[in-house]
């Protein structure tokens, strides 16, 4: 991820809102002291503790292809669905203005590539980041002769109503990364999730920093579920741990500010011993705040993203990579292709969520690769690689 405008940092992963950024109401800002303040309205204890049973979950399905996987399976019938082809598949997009969703959505085309014989005509609207423009893009879409409809949703509650709409038109919906408020989709897929992103790198960062020390916490942007799940699971666990979380800071994505934000700090409080991020986009230029500062790096996570994973194995970070993974925007048009043939899918599809730990650091790096790509893409056996992906 990189530097963006603000009007296309609502579509970094999990990342839209209207309201107000640095010291939002479910977070505490800087000078707040020990604790994390109260929970976000967006925490339910039992996805919490399924999420965190899910990280020992054995997947079912073919190996070696997590985005076919799915993690303890509850079977749906798709029956009333099923249509001879060739079909036309429509997806809704919340955006494509950050690399995590530009590798995405190359892997998603690279799919359709794959069912050409069976898929007639892929129509993708991106919402360039806007709720307004992708609830007139899902309305406009049901009026294109679609068989299917995917919906990356750009923020949760708001896309909602659209969902809900398409849902009654009697087409299959199927919604992927971002959730909606709504069980009418055929499925949901998306890896495990917030609460076990936020929970290993909470759990990396309290273990490795020394007992009550000062831990920075640097979100992106407050009123989407999968980052204020991330937010609210790290939340349980600096809690239990008892650290002194000095600062919740949005970056807005933003490498300049996420520097300047950590600087700040480092002139506040002279020592920073963990930071905590809900994605890893900026993580190399907190990294770099350090090293500018002169400062040892802190124990940190970050992503997938190949920036950080080098800059991490070329300084020896002590570091941690929980991941998002993009091949999950292969398993919509897997999943739309079944749904169309009457087979069962599962509801929710959860795919495995890898970490990257200094044990499998090696694994992941790949210097032949652009330092925007991700990782995590499950895209090496698909038409154009790595050619499509540079």
């Amino acid at each position: 991820m990189t530097v963006l405008a603000v009007s296309t940092l609502l579509v970094l992963v999990g990342c839209a809102t209207d309201e107000p950024t640095t010291g939002a109401s479910d977070s505490p800002s800087a000078g707040t002291g020990p604790g994390t303040g109260k929970q976000s309205k967006f925490f339910v204890r039992a996805d919490y503790d399924k999420q965190l049973a899910l990280l020992d979950a054995a997947p079912t399905g073919p190996a070696g292809k997590p985005w076919e996987q799915a993690l303890n399976p509850a079977m749906v019938e798709t029956a009333k669905f099923a249509k001879p082809g060739p079909y036309k598949i429509c997806f809704s997009n919340a955006g494509l203005n950050n690399p995590w969703r530009q590798v995405g959505f190359k892997t998603m085309q690279a799919e359709v590539d794959t069912h050409r014989g069976r898929i007639s005509e892929f129509v993708h609207v991106d919402a360039e980041g806007k709720d307004q423009k992708q609830i007139a893009d899902i309305n406009d879409l049901l009026g294109k002769g679609c068989h299917a409809l995917i919906v990356s949703p750009n923020t949760t509650a708001t896309l909602t109503p659209a969902v809900e709409a398409a849902c009654r038109k009697g087409l299959p919906v199927i919604v992927f990364d971002r959730g909606v408020d709504t069980s009418c989709p055929v499925t949901f897929i998306n890896p495990i999730g917030g609460y076990g992103f936020g929970h290993v790198a909470a759990e990396f960062v309290t273990q490795k920093m020394k007992r009550g020390g000062k831990v920075l916490a640097l979100r992106i942007l407050p009123g989407v579920d999968v980052l204020e799940t991330r937010w609210s699971a790290a939340k349980v666990a600096f809690d239990k741990a008892g650290v002194d979380v000095v600062g919740v800071e949005f970056t807005d994505g933003d490498p300049a500010k996420t520097k300047k934000i950590v600087n700040d700090y480092i002139q506040r409080y002279g020592t920073i011993d963990g930071v905590w991020m809900d994605a890893g986009a900026v993580a190399g230029a907190a990294v770099e705040a350090f090293e500018d500062a002169g400062k040892p790096v802190p124990p940190i996570n970050g992503e997938d993203q190949l920036d950080f994973l080098k800059l991490w194995k070329d300084k020896k970070l002590t570091a941690i990579a929980p991941t998002y993974p993009t091949y999950q925007w292969r398993t919509p048009i897997i999943a739309a292709l079944k749904i169309l043939d009457g087979e069962q899918v599962p509801n929710p599809w959860k795919l495995p969520q890898p970490t990257i730990t200094q044990d499998n650091l090696d694994e992941y790096v790949d210097s032949a690769m652009p330092p925007l790509h991700y990782a995590m893409c499950g895209c090496t056996d698909l038409p154009g690689y790595p050619r499509r992906w540079k």
